[in-house]
């Protein structure tokens, strides 16, 4: 680490938990982040200020007018164009020193796969029920931890997937089935900071995985009630007979 990046970092490098040790692991770190809407415009930024070695963003979405009420990195003269290459061009300006890769295409289970084998960390900010099903079976088969997050109405939900944890459940030993019915903020609305909200929250868990450092959301569902002020975490185990992580372990 050299001076500049020392003073760069030195609010994380004061923090006995970090050190120059954690600070370190996550200049080394290579992060893919799913999703550059609202939980992702609020991810990625935080990931690349902390310093986040190499970020790879992968959103097949152009920004609409409907997205500027949530997602606060991008401004009206970029409606039209992709999401991930504007967030992309956001970073480089923010931080010169994170490599950024975009992906601006939808990815199948196999893309998944090699993508997450590439990478410390994958963080879901999707609002798709098939395609986080995708990512999480891409995360137990490479055993890469994923950091999960959702927002809509004014209900947020955070939580971690470690499959290099033997006690770890999966996503889909919490949720499961082809039934689920599937929301999405353009039917059913979401509150502006929810999203900043969850997204901050999953950049936390996301370093903490890197510099292993701190307690994190595995085995917790936290749910966020933003119309309330109340936080509701839930316990729940590995599943034995999961579909995807049972005969994994």
């Amino acid at each position: 680490m050299n001076d500049q990046q020392l003073l760069r970092y030195s609010r994380h490098i004061l923090l006995p938990q970090l050190d120059i040790q954690g600070q370190q692991k996550i200049l080394n770190s290579k992060v893919l982040v799913i999703g550059c809407g609202g939980l992702g415009s609020a991810v990625i930024p935080l990931l690349a200020a902390s310093g986040v070695g190499q970020l790879t963003i992968v959103d097949h979405d152009k920004i609409e007018s409907s997205n500027l009420q949530r997602q606060t990195h991008y401004n009206e003269q970029d409606i039209g164009l992709f999401k991930a290459e504007v967030m992309a061009q956001h970073i480089t300006q923010q931080n010169k020193e994170v490599k950024v890769d975009t992906l601006v295409q939808r990815v199948a289970l196999d893309d998944l796969i090699a993508l997450s084998r590439a990478h410390h960390v994958i963080v879901d900010c999707t609002d798709n029920f098939l395609t986080r099903k995708a990512i999480n079976k891409a995360s137990v088969i490479t055993k890469t931890p994923l950091v999960f997050g959702s927002a809509i109405r004014f209900d947020g939900q955070l939580s971690v997937f470690d499959p290099r944890q033997s006690n770890s459940p999966c996503y889909a030993c919490l949720f499961d089935g082809d039934d689920i019915e599937q929301e999405t903020c353009t039917t059913s609305g979401v509150f502006a900071p929810l999203v900043g909200i969850i997204g901050s929250m999953q950049a936390a868990e996301a370093l903490k995985l890197i510099a292993e450092t701190g307690k994190t959301a595995i085995g917790t569902l936290l749910n966020y009630d933003a119309y309330h002020s109340q936080f509701y975490p839930v316990k729940f185990t590995r599943n034995p007979a999961c579909h995807v992580c049972g005969k994994s372990h």
